[in-house]
């Protein structure tokens, strides 16, 4: 496991989300993005939840903010330097918005993310 502090690994997290494409970084609202430590052997690195995009309706109003949450540890653990873990959170992080986005697993899978 490589160590990297939790202000690193924000920056990187922030790094990762500023690198969005203009066309999907101006369509994001409502989204709140958290970093945990989670666990080490956990096999999640990154939850969403809220609605996606492609299931919302017109009643989607007045709801608390999606929720995308960046595991730290596992994150670490199946990285052997600061590199793997600044490619690891950026893949995340474009795995979690592509949720947001209403994109499945099996489609994120197909695209490296």
């Amino acid at each position: 496991m490589v160590d990297v502090t939790e202000d690193r690994f924000e920056e990187m997290v922030s790094e990762a989300l500023d690198s969005l494409p203009r066309e999907f970084s101006s369509r994001i609202d409502n989204v709140a993005v958290a970093i945990e430590d989670g666990t080490p052997e956990s096999p999640l690195l990154g939850l969403y939840e809220g609605i996606p995009l492609t299931r919302r309706t017109l009643g989607y109003t007045g709801v608390t903010p999606d929720r995308i949450t960046i595991f730290r540890l596992p994150i670490l653990a199946r990285s052997t330097t600061e590199d793997d873990v600044r490619r690891q959170v950026r893949r995340t992080v474009l795995h979690e918005i592509g949720h947001y986005f209403g994109i499945g697993d099996d489609r994120l899978r197909e695209l490296g993310w």
